[in-house]
């Protein structure tokens, strides 16, 4: 079944009049007409009763009639896309976040995409580590962004973005707050707040226990909200990157005799062709200036 057939015989369906039909198809009577007969040989049976000056669309025309339609508005419509992409009007972003990343970070270069790209499709996907790399394996997401995904995928491209430090966070009325950086012999009596979802949280549990920092009262959260509102009400502190957004009732205190840190990674898969839109997402981020967050 061509496309040309189902435009010349929704032509005559709309005009009941072949001659007509043909004219504004601006094809010859004869062409149009031989299209209908071939439509009709596949589709096993007669479209129209031809009687003249008119004709009149058969059962069969008048239940195909429907279908034909709809299968020929979505072919228009995919022509359509598929024009706006090649020009540069349209595309869809697939983009995977850790759920350590806080949206702030890309949103203002998905801002910019959309003035390159009018009529831009955002697609974002949040998961773990494992699920991020799942979401590039599986083609769900083109680009990702996230720390150490911490498995060795031979198609994995990654570029560091920026590095940086981790700090102590306790909330606004807290006895510590009221300085500027603590040392660990400070935080003893303190329990930690863990994010059992941050793909650095094992590794910083295993160096403050190699400082002989008690680990095992640690609360663990599973939820972002919920590690806010518990340092809030002063139930302990948190260990975590100044990129992640904190309300003003946290204060932010640097950590004495600790040194640890995690880099943020741009990453994509090596040898998939990419979109005009991941394309120019990764160069934005690539060249984007994130020194605000570096160590």
């Amino acid at each position: 079944m061509e496309l040309h057939q189902v435009r010349y015989f929704l032509a005559v369906a709309q005009t009941l009049n072949f001659t007509r039909a043909a004219e504004e198809c601006h094809v010859a009577q004869p062409s149009l007409t031989r299209a209908i007969r071939q439509l009709e040989g596949e589709l096993g049976g007669e479209l129209f009763r031809r009687e003249r000056p008119h004709a009149q669309l058969t059962e069969l025309g008048e239940r195909t009639l429907p279908l034909l339609k709809q299968c020929y508005d979505s072919a228009l419509a995919a022509r359509s896309v598929a024009k706006a992409i090649k020009s540069g009007e349209a595309g869809t972003l697939r983009l995977a976040l850790s759920r350590t990343i806080d949206q702030s970070l890309v949103m203002p270069h998905v801002v910019e995409l959309g003035k390159l790209f009018r009529r831009l499709e955002l697609r974002l996907f949040r998961g773990t580590a494992p699920e991020v790399l799942k979401f590039l394996k599986d083609g769900q997401a083109e680009l990702a962004v996230g720390s150490a995904i911490g498995e060795d995928w031979e198609r994995l491209d990654s570029w560091p973005l920026f590095s940086e430090s981790f700090r102590v966070y306790v909330a606004c009325g807290h006895p510590l707050a009221q300085i500027e950086s603590v040392g660990l012999e400070e935080l003893r009596q303190e329990r930690l707040v863990v994010r059992n979802y941050c793909e650095s949280t094992a590794q910083l549990l295993e160096v403050l226990h190699g400082l002989h920092f008690d680990v095992d009262r640690a609360h663990e959260m599973s939820a972002e909200a919920d590690l806010i509102a518990l340092i809030e009400a002063g139930f302990g502190f948190g260990l975590f990157p100044p990129s992640i957004p904190t309300p003003p009732t946290l204060t932010r205190l640097a950590v004495d005799s600790l040194d640890f840190s995690r880099t943020v990674f741009l990453y994509g898969v090596a040898g998939r062709q990419r979109t005009p839109v991941a394309s120019a997402l990764m160069k934005m981020l690539r060249a984007a200036n994130w020194s605000r967050f570096e160590s």
